[in-house]
């Protein structure tokens, strides 16, 4: 377990509507990467190949990618850097975060700023510590439990409405 972690590339990703900004460490805490692509499928390819060329240069074996959860834009690439066939080869773990959590570890850097490459090396940095809790990326599972969650939301929203239309016209026929 320890060689992994020695052969092993830390990558945090900002996200946001219109960028990622990425930041790679390795695990003596060494910035191997900085980098700001759009958020769109050339950006993520973009992102994928430099990913892969950090790994091959340094002779890493192994990539953890960490992001915020950020609305719908991080569900793109998170979904994009967990399923690429050729990342699978250093068995990619793709973890999004709780935005709470690294707001709360950001509080353990003093006097740092708050810019996104910045926020990209403190998510780097977070995964780099083993301070990761949650499970890895599965995107399929997600997207299909959020559209469940949704339907059935939108199911007892219009019971709720049928059932207020309903007693409004006991109301009137009965009062």
């Amino acid at each position: 377990m320890k060689n992994n972690i020695m052969s092993t590339l830390f990558v945090g990703i900002d996200v946001s509507s219109k960028t990622n900004v990425l930041c790679a460490l390795d695990f003596q805490g060494n910035k191997l990467l900085n980098l700001k692509a759009l958020n769109n499928q050339p950006g993520a390819e973009s992102i994928l190949g430099s990913i892969l060329d950090c790994l091959n240069s340094n002779s890493l074996k192994y990539a953890v990618i960490a992001l915020e959860s950020t609305s719908i834009y991080s569900t793109h690439i998170a979904n994009y850097l967990s399923s690429n066939e050729i990342l699978l080869a250093y068995k990619p773990l793709v973890y999004c975060l709780n935005p709470k959590t690294i707001a709360n570890y950001r509080k353990s850097f003093v006097d740092m700023d708050k810019t996104d490459p910045l926020d990209a090396y403190i998510i780097a940095d977070f995964a780099r510590c083993g301070r990761i809790t949650s499970g890895p990326w599965r995107g399929a599972q997600f997207l299909a439990l959020q559209r469940l969650t949704h339907h059935r939301l939108h199911l007892v929203e219009s019971i709720t409405k049928e059932k207020a239309y309903m007693v409004s016209n006991i109301y009137l026929k009965f009062s």
